[in-house]
């Protein structure tokens, strides 16, 4: 049973009504998001389904400030940041994508990674400099992993392996606890046995440190099992938001015959399909 956490009953999220259509006005116009309203609340933690170009890391990038929508508003925590800078947005949302190679300074080293993500709001953000301080911290946070990472962290992180990385990279999102958190595929391009282990130091965290998270994922086995919530979009709408009570019980053919119900359509994307 996934756990409600304690907390305000306002949505940590709200996406009113956004649209973004990208290459206006030439051969490759293509609406990406059409009219999206979603609430995302404190308990949350979403799983997100979608064929490719249905517009799943389309709604991220909205939501970190990759691009500005078209139309339409965005609030975290009840603050309109709609127009808002990306950096200013990244030092409250956390966001890691499928590449284990993103979000990290490669040339750097485990603990001034670390530092970097833990004291962005405390210091001058360029400073590498780690904190004496912080290293007990970081070192009992790797170590929950079961990783090895808390005796290597003097040690490069371009040098790490993928999962290893990955790992760490999770925990730089999350360490400062970020008001939302973002998984774009982050086990994908690990191996089944790595990825597992990844997905479950993610739950591990995410329930531990309350955050609210979106997570986009192929694998349809994955999405109704892991979190409390599941989103689909097809055509850069949300077609179903099946909630915890739905979710219950349900498979992967009752899944599939609720989008086809919908779309009047079969689901033709072998990645997705591939992923059952």
């Amino acid at each position: 049973m996934w756990h409600t956490y304690a907390g305000r009953e306002n949505a940590v999220l709200e996406i009113r009504d956004i649209s973004k259509t990208f290459g206006k006005g030439t051969v490759n116009e293509h609406t990406a998001l059409n009219h999206v309203s979603l609430k995302v609340e404190n308990q949350d933690f979403i799983t997100i389904l979608g064929s490719n170009g249905a517009g799943k890391s389309t709604l991220f990038g909205a939501i970190v400030g990759s691009f500005l929508v078209d139309s339409g508003s965005i609030l975290l925590d009840g603050d309109d940041i709609t127009y808002l800078p990306e950096f200013r947005r990244a030092r409250r949302i956390g966001i890691l994508f499928q590449d284990p190679m993103k979000g990290t300074a490669p040339d750097l080293t485990i603990e001034e990674n670390l530092s970097l993500a833990y004291n962005q709001e405390r210091r001058f953000p360029l400073s590498k400099a780690v904190r004496k301080s912080d290293l007990a911290l970081f070192r009992e946070e790797l170590a929950s992993f079961g990783m090895g990472l808390e005796d290597r962290m003097k040690m490069k992180v371009g040098l790490l392996s993928g999962g290893q990385r990955q790992a760490m990279t999770l925990l730089m999102a999350t360490i400062a606890k970020p008001q939302l958190l973002l998984l774009d595929e982050h086990t994908a391009a690990l191996d089944p046995a790595t990825a597992e282990k990844v997905m479950a130091i993610t739950v591990k965290i995410v329930e531990e440190r309350h955050i609210p998270t979106m997570m986009i994922t192929h694998n349809m086995n994955m999405a109704l099992k892991t979190g409390n919530r599941t989103l689909m979009l097809d055509d850069g709408e949300i077609i179903l938001d099946i909630d915890a009570k739905q979710r219950d019980g349900m498979g992967v053919e009752q899944l599939m015959s609720l989008y086809s119900g919908k779309k009047g359509k079969g689901m033709d994307n072998d990645r997705m399909l591939l992923s059952v």
